[in-house]
């Protein structure tokens, strides 16, 4: 009647990090990058409620000044948000590609591992 199921709530595979069914520090780079990861989504999804909510304010304000300077001021703050979170990403890519000498899967910085000895 009732089946189980298997629910992951990981990005990335836990891959060498357990050893014998235990974690070890190694795991700590696997939750980092799920978190980065899971913050993006939800950074972006703010971002777009946001962009909704303004658009709609200025449909619905009917030309009454104070209701068009609130959703332009949401307007304003959602593209803000969305410059800095674009920008953070190109400014780490142009740290990988001028320091690091890589790009995307070359780049170090982004696999987000810790160094083994």
């Amino acid at each position: 009647m009732f089946t189980s199921f298997t629910a992951y709530a990981q990005i990335r595979e836990w891959g060498d990090c357990v050893v014998e069914g235990v974690p070890t520090l190694k795991c700590l780079e696997v939750v980092f990058g799920n978190i980065l990861f899971m913050s993006s989504a939800l950074v972006i999804l703010i971002l777009f409620i946001m962009f909704v909510v303004g658009a709609f304010r200025y449909l619905t304000s009917f030309g009454n000044p104070e209701n068009v300077k609130k959703a332009q001021g949401t307007l304003r703050y959602a593209l803000i948000g969305f410059i800095l979170f674009i920008s953070a990403y190109l400014i780490l890519n142009v740290i990988c590609y001028l320091f690091l000498g890589g790009i995307g899967s070359k780049c170090r910085l982004f696999k987000l591992e810790i160094p083994g000895p």
